[in-house]
């Protein structure tokens, strides 16, 4: 890998999934913003990637195909982020596409559930904000709800609403973990898992989940991300080289002004841990 690349960016949303901006859009913030190396990695979904790709061949700066998958692991939803997959692969297209089928019933069951907690009409609401309706998920509802004043913001939304024990909750069976892994190994890419520090999980689940995570193919762990503090860079970091993984880095894109991800913000991994793309050509 050339030494002059230093800006690697590695996950990120677009209006397919998520995100607030089209496929085009997400890349030229992130080249204006100094990324050099961009994944766009959507949930459960590779339809931005095309538009993505060529955005980024305008623009002068590298890309690389990616997907974030839904999994669920001892009831918790933990994502797995796939690098440098071929986006035509038979076993994951169809891997994805069982997993986006139950989207949208979960979506009607949230908005059912705001209604009885006295807020009506989210599920319509929360389909203005999604550009794919198919992908439509707690973010969508998150904006709507901060649209409406029933919060100050987005990321009220899910601390009041969109959590477990809260009113807008639905619980979903995503797919298993090792069948999610497999998809990406099939397609030739690297599975990555994103934000660790996000899952609330006890000390001895999450030594359970990475050894599970490594056992199924997993190479690799986000280290620094918008999703974690300042704090986790290092605790991560210390995982990763314990457990041997590779190290990602990426803002966790979604939306401008929305949380503290945005690109160009991230410090660098640290010198030890060895980057996923080490063995790169970009």
């Amino acid at each position: 890998m050339a030494g002059k690349i230093t800006d690697f960016d590695l996950h990120c949303h677009s209006s397919v999934s998520d995100g607030s901006l089209a496929p085009e859009a997400v890349v030229a913030r992130a080249a204006a913003q100094g990324v050099e190396v961009l994944a766009l990695t959507d949930h459960d979904e590779i339809g931005g990637l095309d538009a993505a790709r060529a955005a980024a061949s305008a623009a002068g700066i590298a890309f690389v195909d990616g997907v974030e998958v839904s999994v669920t692991w001892r009831g918790a939803t933990i994502h797995i982020v796939g690098l440098r997959i071929d986006p035509d692969h038979p076993a994951l297209l169809a891997g994805l596409g069982s997993v986006r089928s139950g989207r949208l019933g979960r979506a009607r069951r949230i908005g059912d559930e705001l209604a009885e907690a006295g807020i009506e009409g989210t599920f319509e609401g929360a389909l203005k904000y999604a550009a794919n309706p198919s992908m439509v998920g707690r973010t969508h509802f998150a904006r709507y709800l901060a649209e409406i004043g029933a919060v100050p913001d987005s990321k009220s939304a899910f601390r009041k609403y969109l959590v477990p024990g809260k009113p807008g909750y639905v619980a979903h069976e995503w797919t298993d973990l090792a069948t999610a892994i497999g998809w990406i190994r099939a397609a030739g890419g690297r599975a990555v898992m994103a934000h660790p520090g996000r899952y609330s999980l006890s000390a001895g689940a999450l030594e359970d989940l990475m050894n599970e995570f490594r056992a199924a193919g997993g190479e690799a762990i986000e280290v620094v991300t918008g999703s974690h503090s300042p704090d986790q860079y290092g605790l991560f970091a210390e995982i990763a080289r314990k457990h041997d993984f590779l190290a990602s880095r990426g803002s966790d894109f979604h939306s401008p002004g929305e949380g503290n991800a945005d690109f160009g913000k991230l410090p660098p991994l640290v010198k030890f841990l060895t980057p996923v793309w080490h063995d790169w050509t970009v």
